[in-house]
């Protein structure tokens, strides 16, 4: 079978081998924004194993991303769980939201079944899961159950975290509508496309990219962040620790959209 070729409908792979060669195409493995660094770092070498188990099952990629947007909510739900097994909850679902993610493609990609609803249902499930995760960590830097107005406070700078976060991904997602309105290709995800066209905001994102703040808001960064803050709330107690979490993450947001904005007027993805 050609590599990247979808499989026979119907039919299950001979082998991870086989599986890989189709559902993991280079084009696949080597996007550049596209892949999550944890895709990259382990996820593509485990998730072939699972898409194995899935294509057992009569399952559709659909089916599997629906899968995955019940697992991303269910990082959300583990961080309601108060103390730090909450937050290892929220740690490993957040891994396995990532993994599933990968399978969904790769069954979609096996079965020759990709479609624009699979691709809809995936854009859900990553907007819904990152704005949820911050409203679960106000609550628990709330303490809830809330006992005084100024806990609210607290679930208020995680809205605003949440609407932030929502607004920085759909920037992406309106240089693609933007240029499909104005009958433009579709944008080539390469660092070139990206670039700045200015010499100065090229210089400051190399700078930035050795303090890359920016990739703090995907829900695998989150969970992270959300641990490590339960662990020195061990030593430091919480709701303290969580608190100064919010605290740093929301003006860092803010600096985020202002210059993923920036970035994009300023490189080639919004130019005719």
């Amino acid at each position: 079978m050609p590599q990247g070729a979808a499989g026979p409908r119907g039919a299950r792979p001979a082998s991870i081998a086989e599986l890989r060669a189709v559902a993991q195409p280079p084009e696949v493995r080597l996007r550049d924004n596209a892949e999550h660094w944890t895709a990259s770092l382990y996820l593509r070498d485990l998730s072939p194993y699972l898409t194995w188990v899935l294509l057992k099952t009569r399952i559709s990629a659909n089916g599997v991303t629906g899968l995955m947007i019940l697992v991303g909510w269910s990082v959300a739900a583990a961080l309601l769980i108060p103390g730090f097994w909450g937050a290892v909850l929220a740690l490993v679902l957040g891994q396995l939201q990532m993994l599933v993610d990968c399978c969904d493609g790769e069954v979609a990609r096996w079965r020759g079944t990709s479609s624009p609803a699979g691709v809809f249902l995936d854009k859900v499930g990553h907007y819904t899961t990152e704005a949820l995760i911050p409203i679960a960590l106000g609550i628990r830097a709330a303490a809830y159950p809330f006992e005084s107005p100024a806990d609210f406070l607290w679930t208020t700078l995680a809205l605003v975290l949440a609407l932030i976060i929502v607004l920085n991904k759909a920037l992406n997602d309106m240089v693609h509508v933007a240029r499909a309105n104005a009958g433009l290709t579709k944008l080539a995800d390469t660092h070139g496309e990206k670039a700045p066209t200015s010499s100065r905001l090229a210089s400051i994102r190399r700078v930035v990219r050795f303090v890359p703040f920016h990739r703090l808001y995907h829900s695998v960064e989150l969970t992270i962040l959300i641990f490590a803050a339960a662990l020195v709330g061990l030593l430091a107690g919480q709701p303290v620790v969580d608190r100064v979490l919010l605290i740093v993450l929301v003006p860092l947001s803010f600096l985020a959209l202002a210059g993923h904005f920036v970035a994009i007027l300023a490189s080639r993805r919004v130019r005719a």
